[in-house]
């Protein structure tokens, strides 16, 4: 009998490939053949699930996405409903800490959404995602503020300017220290990314609370 292959299973197999590929040699390195030798797969198996190099990178993009998005809900989950004591400051490190490089999984996905994000610049094809991921992304940290700096359950639609502007600095401090963590591994550890990140969640704090 011909083996049965899972193709959900097989189609995440070659993302993580895309993902090595991306952490090593950049997202010019993820050609079909390169991406199917370091699967362990033959092109014309690659090609079964993806008609192109494009297909491929924006099917990669969405999965790499969807794997950080799956995180970050699940880490929101245990945040609570407004802010609180040391548990929830704990709960806010543990989701924030999911956009970082803290671990490998964490840095090959941080890694190729970066490099995603860059791309969709100039390549139209990952443009869509791009704007779908970040805009996912920003309605978590919207939540953040809203419900452990502001105190209560809200969306960013109903925030006020002192709150947009909040969830913004997070966000690019969020992105800044994932790029210092890739680039810089050595100095910016994950212990170390901890630390910043609960300085500036500290300071957000004073600041929004001196504004209301």
């Amino acid at each position: 009998m011909p083996k049965i292959v899972d193709a959900v299973q097989r189609r995440q197999e070659i993302v993580g490939a895309v993902c090595r590929i991306i952490a090593t040699d950049g997202l010019e390195g993820a050609s079909l053949r390169e991406v199917a030798d370091e699967a362990g797969l033959a092109v014309g198996s690659v090609r079964h699930y993806f008609d192109s190099s494009d297909d491929l990178l924006a099917f990669s993009f969405a999965a790499v996405s969807d794997r950080i998005l799956t995180r970050l809900q699940a880490a929101l989950a245990g945040l609570g409903p407004a802010a609180g004591g040391p548990d929830t400051s704990h709960a806010v490190l543990t989701l924030l800490g999911e956009f970082l490089p803290l671990d490998e999984e964490r840095a090959l996905d941080a890694c190729a959404w970066l490099a995603f994000r860059n791309a969709a610049r100039i390549r139209p094809f990952l443009a869509a995602e791009a704007d779908r991921s970040h805009r996912a992304v920003a309605a978590v940290v919207g939540q953040v503020i809203t419900r452990f700096l502001h105190g209560h359950d809200a969306t960013l639609g109903d925030a006020t300017p002192q709150l947009v502007t909040a969830a913004e600095h997070l966000l690019a401090t969020l992105d800044g220290l994932a790029m210092h963590a890739l680039l810089q591994p050595g100095w910016m550890s994950p212990e170390m990314c901890r630390d910043v990140l609960e300085s500036h969640i500290e300071g957000l704090r004073r600041r929004v609370g001196a504004s209301h």
